[in-house]
């Protein structure tokens, strides 16, 4: 929200002399951020309001020129030649005289040109930097001040604009109407209330028929007929320059006027072309079919979900978002209908998410304005139009209204004072609530409090409190650091959630989380079964994106997405890991709404326990182009699937557990490059190569690798013990197994180790050989042992019976044979 320091003047009384930074302070002690604060353009030197009071058209030229005799106060007029063509003889004008410098360092001097002296400038509203409209000059109103008045305050060249961040609960805020209140609060000081207008006696029939068929949709329905308005009266230049200081394109007098109202009242109102509507008003949802044209041109395909207003043709309106493209006022409108209502703020919301229609009124409805004043602003409208278009109301307005009575909310006087630990005297708590608009019945415990119809965010006794201690001052409620509780540590989970980071950054991967939410392409890019539990989603009501409103059951979405965006950018050695919590689907109870007022009971709690879903907490990484950078001192070394698979093992160290790694398959991974990772005979994750299809279809390179591993399904970590130090010599074997090509190398690795015994310190295997004189369908592992004994040194025949007894346990498991 926009906020002009000279039209907030206009309704609060501020003190003398005051500073836009202590008004910036003032909002900011009020709970409203400041986002920026705009200042004109500097203009220096003379700038006057003048008349025209001759125009000389000037032919033999390329283009129209005018030679002007202007009036700018000084008893002669000047000559000044101009181009425009939008302003006529007797027409007030802005002036730039000899010596004044305009935006941009443009500097005003007598010269001749076309044969004339022009002797000033007749400015356009950008040549002033108070807007981007250079189409023709500006022209004032007929209330313009006499000429040679100083043209600074006309045009708002003095007047600073407040950039306000309006929170979605305080949508009152986004009028000028609201932030008087705001300001007169927490200034001290009187202020006027825009809103407080008693709408004329209007007398005749209803000037239209209206019908509401959703009243829970829409409580308030109010409308008025106007005619005889000219569709060539100009726009107030007033009106167009608060407009402009607001962010809000000039259009149309009619038009303009509704938006000027809504940004002064809050109250968002549309004009219908009232020739182009025919037979009633409705005021529906929509149905099966049905299509809307909008004023931005789009053609609509409407959703049941969708409040619509429409006459006998069908919809003419998508209510309170936009109107329709049928009924727009145009160029030669003389007869108009005002609409002003009261909708229900979350299907407003939801209307404007779907149809992606972010407008000004749905950004007021979606919060919530006040139903007390469609009245008010159809009256306001209708006195603007009739003062600057010569419009007059015909019969009475309609005014369809179905609301009950405001709920009252019941508030312990000294609940403000134990929340916020300040001692608020209950005197003060209903002085504070009444200048907020409540009206407080009773100076005791407890209070009654009925909220005004402008806060509909005032719903429970914390939003009373919180109003109590916003207006008290927060700078009062005291800063106490509570006490850290000795002897706590990091608990085991949060350990080795930072160890399993901390390794794989040591490791060269770079952390990079992404929000936790996928969608259907994600999970078809993967080529997902259709029965794949990982399928099974929990959707979000309200979601970020309609393309991704789940919430994950896996991490490589995401983090392949991130691979993506950083190839795309250049980057070709990529290396990123990322651990989160995902959320299965699946049948889950659902939870109980307990309100605020009090704290939930243990059943509650224990209900609502329950109906949380499982959340395990995985570890992913993604890896593309070179692990091992190439140099002068050799080519590189590409990352392969085997990099994840390390990339796996590194956790389970780690996390002090060991991993099994055998062949597995599951998508999204290459069915021969695919490595299944367990734990005991449980599988907790699966890494290697992308299948080539999933690489094609998220626009990734060849032969990308990933891993995925369940780190909640790993077993907590034995008591580590130091391990015993031998001061004798190992004895280093190397032994070759050659084994069938299905017999997994995980099982032999088993094998040679029982077969070894405790004399076995260490076993790794070094290389896999497939080829002649190796058999076929056979491969050949090697292995190499150190073998060491605590306390002596061993001798080659103990040696040959430990290498003997794994060859032999290695046979009778999985069919080894001894390598010749």
């Amino acid at each position: 929200m926009r906020v002009p320091i000279g039209w907030l003047a206009e309704h609060v009384d501020l003190p003398g002399g005051i500073a836009v930074e202590e008004l910036d302070n003032a909002f900011v002690r009020l709970g409203l951020e400041v986002e920026a604060v705009h200042r004109p353009e500097e203009v220096t030197g003379p700038l006057v309001v003048g008349r025209v009071l001759e125009i000389e058209e000037l032919t033999g030229f390329k283009k129209p020129i005018r030679f002007c005799q202007v009036d700018a106060g000084e008893g002669e007029p000047r000559g000044i030649v101009c181009g425009a063509r939008n302003f006529a003889v007797g027409d007030a004008v802005v002036v730039a005289l000899p010596g004044a410098v305009l935006p941009g360092g443009f500097e005003i001097a007598s010269r001749k040109t076309y044969d004339r002296v022009s002797d000033g400038m007749i400015c356009s509203v950008r040549e002033l930097g108070i807007g981007e409209d250079h189409a023709g000059i500006l022209v004032l109103g007929d209330d313009a001040p006499e000429p040679g008045t100083p043209a600074r305050p006309v045009v708002g060249l003095d007047d600073v604009v407040i950039e306000l961040a309006v929170t979605p609960d305080r949508g009152y805020c986004l009028s000028m109407r609201g932030i008087a209140r705001e300001m007169g609060t927490g200034l001290g000081v009187d202020w006027r209330d825009p809103g407080a207008l008693t709408p004329p006696a209007w007398s005749g029939e209803p000037a239209w028929q209206v019908t509401v068929a959703d009243a829970d949709r829409c409580d308030r329905f109010s409308m008025i007929a106007l005619e005889g308005l000219d569709p060539t009266a100009p726009t107030p230049w007033e009106i167009r320059r608060r407009l402009a200081q607001s962010g809000v394109r000039s259009i149309s007098l009619a038009v303009d006027v509704t938006n000027y109202v809504m940004l002064e009242l809050g109250q968002p109102m549309h004009a219908f072309d009232r020739d182009a509507v025919t037979g009633p008003i409705v005021v529906r949802r929509a149905r099966a079919g049905e299509r809307l044209t909008t004023l931005d041109g789009a053609d609509r395909a409407l959703d049941a979900d969708d409040l619509l207003i429409t006459d006998d043709t069908g919809p003419i309106g998508l209510a309170a978002v936009m109107g329709g493209a049928s009924t727009e006022i145009g160029d030669g409108t003389t007869n108009v209908l005002l609409e002003a209502a009261h909708w229900e703020p979350t299907g407003v919301a939801r209307t404007a998410r779907r149809h992606r229609l972010p407008s000004e009124a749905a950004k007021r409805f979606e919060r919530g304005v006040d139903p007390e004043m469609t009245m008010v602003a159809l009256a306001r409208a209708a006195a603007l139009l009739a003062e600057h278009g010569g419009a007059r109301v015909v019969g009475t307005p309609v005014d369809v209204d179905t609301r009950g009575p405001r709920p009252t909310i019941p508030l312990d006087a000294d609940r403000p004072g134990r929340v916020a630990g300040v001692p608020y005297p209950p005197a003060q708590v209903v002085e504070l609530l009444a200048q907020v608009g409540c009206a407080v019945d009773g100076e005791g415990a407890p209070l009654t409090v009925t909220p005004p119809s402008w806060r509909p965010d005032l719903t429970d006794p914390a939003d009373l409190v919180e109003e109590v201690v916003r207006l008290a001052g927060y700078d009062d409620v005291p800063s106490v650091l509570p006490t850290a509780p000795p002897g706590r540590g990091l608990t085991e989970t949060q350990r080795r959630r930072r160890v399993i980071g901390r390794t794989l950054a040591e490791a060269g991967y770079v952390e990079a989380p992404s929000y936790p939410f996928v969608g259907t392409a994600g999970l078809d890019a993967l080529m997902l079964a259709a029965d794949d539990p990982r399928r099974e989603v929990v959707l979000v009501r309200n979601p970020l994106s309609e393309e991704e409103p789940a919430l994950r059951t896996t991490l490589l979405p995401g983090l392949l997405a991130t691979l993506h965006r950083n190839l795309s950018r250049g980057q070709r050695d990529v290396a990123l890991f990322e651990h989160g919590a995902v959320f299965p689907g699946g049948e889950r109870r659902p939870a109980p709404l307990p309100g605020v007022d009090r704290r939930p009971d243990d059943e509650t709690l224990a209900a609502l326990l329950g109906a949380v879903p499982v959340q395990p907490w995985h570890v992913a990484v993604a890896l593309a182009g070179n692990r091992e950078p190439r140099g002068w001192w050799g080519p590189g070394r590409p990352a392969v699937w085997a990099d994840a698979v390390q990339a796996a093992r590194r956790v389970a160290a780690a996390t002090g557990v060991e991993l099994t790694v055998r062949a597995g398959e599951r998508a999204p991974w290459h069915p021969g490059r695919c490595a299944e990772l367990s734990v005991d005979g449980r599988v907790v994750g699966h890494a290697g190569a992308l299948h080539p299809r999933v690489c094609a279809a998220l626009d990734l390179p060849a032969r990308t690798s990933v891993m995925e591993l369940d780190v909640d399904a790993l077993p907590a970590a034995p008591v580590p013990v130091g391990p015993a130090v031998s001061a004798f010599p190992p004895v280093l074997l190397d032994l070759a197994l050659v084994v069938r090509d299905e017999v997994p190398a995980a099982e032999v690795d088993a094998a040679v180790r029982d077969g070894a015994g405790e004399l076995l310190e260490s076993l790794r295997l070094f290389d896999v050989y497939s080829g002649p004189p190796v058999p076929a369908g056979s491969r050949s592992l090697a292995y190499a042992l150190t073998l060491r004994a605590p306390d002596r040194t061993l001798t080659s025949e103990e040696a040959t019976v430990v290498r003997d007894a794994a060859v032999a346990t290695a046979a009778e498991r999985t069919g080894a044979e001894l390598r010749g």
